[in-house]
């Protein structure tokens, strides 16, 4: 996981805020998260060399910055795994903020194992939900996070099917962009025990809110948006995996 020292230098702007797993890693997965850690700054490093990062990257071929648009405009998606993404971009006023962006990401219907897929036919094509990853102003994410139903009008499921789907997700391919491909599947791979977790605390946010409204649809309420929620480090993460190979 060594680093150029320009890659160095990009990546410390990261938020010092950070949420490491607090449960043991196998060395096996250890291991595939370091291979996804070099992966994670690889594509950094190399767009930007290019004077660029993965939000300029994303918004790079959508014509005019437009508030709420989807980055690409019909989504990526990889006809061969069925990962799909965007990035859902803020208003220019909020370029200042550290969440004034973040990609959605999610596993088209394509993607399902069957039992999954039997399950969805009253969805129609709509696809799984597996994570937000929430984005600064330079291109570095901040935040990783997860939403109720009708946000991304996914199709729903209890979170270790969800779970159970992480591996399958990737961009395999060159459109939009291959190192922005490349990183996104990094970076699931690389915050897969965050992500875990971000999936369970929302399976029990949405059983509190049933518990207190029985009688509302709680996937389809308005004022329950981010379901669970956190803030996350590259650096700080990357330094908590080498203490975890080292010892």
């Amino acid at each position: 996981m060594a680093m150029t020292a320009a890659q160095q230098q990009h990546i410390d702007h990261a938020p010092a805020a950070v949420v490491v797993p607090d449960h043991t890693q196998t060395r096996e997965r250890l291991l595939r998260m370091a291979e996804a850690a070099n992966e994670v700054v690889d594509c950094i490093g190399e767009l930007h060399a290019a004077g660029g990062n993965v939000v300029l990257e994303a918004l790079r071929h959508g014509g005019e910055f437009t508030e709420w648009e989807h980055y690409p405009a019909d989504d990526a998606r990889d006809p061969v795994t069925h990962g799909q993404y965007y990035l859902h971009a803020h208003s220019p006023d909020d370029r200042e903020q550290p969440d004034y962006a973040h990609f959605h990401v999610f596993m088209g219907q394509g993607g399902l194992p069957d039992h999954l897929r039997r399950n969805c036919r009253s969805d129609g094509d709509r696809p799984v939900h597996l994570v937000a990853i929430s984005m600064t102003p330079d291109g570095m994410p901040a935040r990783l996070f997860t939403t109720n139903r009708w946000v991304t009008d996914e199709s729903w499921h209890g979170a270790e099917d969800v779970i159970a789907l992480l591996d399958r997700f990737a961009m395999t391919g060159d459109q939009p962009s291959r190192p922005l491909n490349r990183w996104l599947t990094a970076m699931i791979r690389l915050f897969r025990p965050q992500i875990e977790d971000l999936l369970r605390d929302r399976d029990r946010t949405i059983a509190l809110w049933r518990a207190r409204e029985p009688d509302a649809d709680v996937l389809d309420n308005r004022t329950l948006d981010v379901t669970s929620s956190m803030s996350i480090s590259l650096m700080q993460h990357i330094a908590w995996l080498e203490q975890q190979l080292d010892g």
